[in-house]
């Protein structure tokens, strides 16, 4: 009763505790759905999570956590994206793969969902965290997507079965983002984008920061160049990146190993064509 804010009717149902019927109805629902729960105390919960201030008390999981997601990068961004947007965010997502990284991204529309494909097509893993219940896929069309996911990584959530996609979840996930990373990798993003949030958050907890640069004058480049400006690290490829986590990370593992990359499996004739691509449009008559 001596918390601001807090009044008679809300200290009695602290008082009172949860009701064990609820608790029952709702671990019934999450077994049913294929889920369950992490907490602080379970060996599996990601200990780069547990690190930061305030991290969650119980993860709602579907999917598979394992050791190395704790080699982990996200990538945030615009839910209206531009083509090219759309392109560096996949390009980037599927480099990073091939070297063991895990992907994390909150799989909104835009951004957030082209790194998760980008992770999955490169046959590597990656996180969801969502801004409502494991239940609930958000947006619909992403429901393929949703299933991929848990195959070749998990989704996430705080919130309890049901909840649905409130604005109010989505800054509270994004510190669960940041949190289960060594870096967040920001995609264009307008000045007021909820990315940015992410980028603060990644601050604050000790994370590195990158930003991919846009257009200048462009109203979705405006939040990622003030990044840079600010002192992000500016990208233009994954290597900008891996030269930043992978001598933090092996010093946290003590010790020093070459990672190589995972190349295409590709057959000859594919590798010719392979290498004559690049990253801006080249006719044909020109190769």
């Amino acid at each position: 009763l001596e918390v601001e804010g807090l009044g008679v009717k809300v200290a009695s149902e602290i008082r009172k505790g949860p009701s064990e019927q609820a608790v029952k109805e709702e671990l019934s629902s999450l077994e049913k759905s294929g889920g369950r729960i992490i907490t602080l105390k379970d060996e599996v919960y990601p200990p780069r999570l547990r690190d930061i201030y305030d991290p969650p008390a119980l993860l709602y999981l579907k999917g598979e956590l394992k050791k190395e997601d704790e080699l982990a990068v996200s990538i945030v961004g615009s839910r209206k994206t531009t083509p090219y947007g759309r392109w560096i965010t996949e390009k980037i997502s599927q480099a990073l793969v091939r070297y063991g990284v895990t992907i994390v991204s909150g799989m909104a529309r835009g951004v957030d969902s082209m790194a998760h494909w980008g992770a999955i097509s490169g046959g590597g893993r990656t996180l969801a965290v969502l801004g409502c219940g494991v239940d609930v896929v958000y947006p619909p069309e992403n429901r393929n997507l949703f299933a991929k996911i848990i195959e070749q990584g998990a989704v996430l959530s705080e919130f309890p079965m049901g909840s649905p996609p409130e604005g109010g979840h989505f800054p509270k996930r994004n510190r669960i983002i940041s949190g289960l990373s060594m870096g967040v990798v920001v995609v264009e993003a307008g000045p007021d984008s909820g990315s940015l949030i992410t980028a603060n958050f990644a601050l604050e907890q000790g994370r590195e920061v990158f930003a991919i640069p846009g257009n200048v004058g462009a109203g979705g480049s405006r939040g990622t160049n003030r990044l840079i400006k600010d002192g992000a690290k500016l990208v233009e490829s994954s290597e900008d990146i891996l030269e930043e986590i992978l001598p933090q990370w092996r010093r946290e593992k003590e010790r020093i190993e070459e990672v190589k990359p995972r190349g295409p499996d590709l057959s000859e004739e594919e590798k010719v064509l392979y290498e004559m691509l690049g990253e801006t449009p080249l006719h044909i008559d020109a190769m």
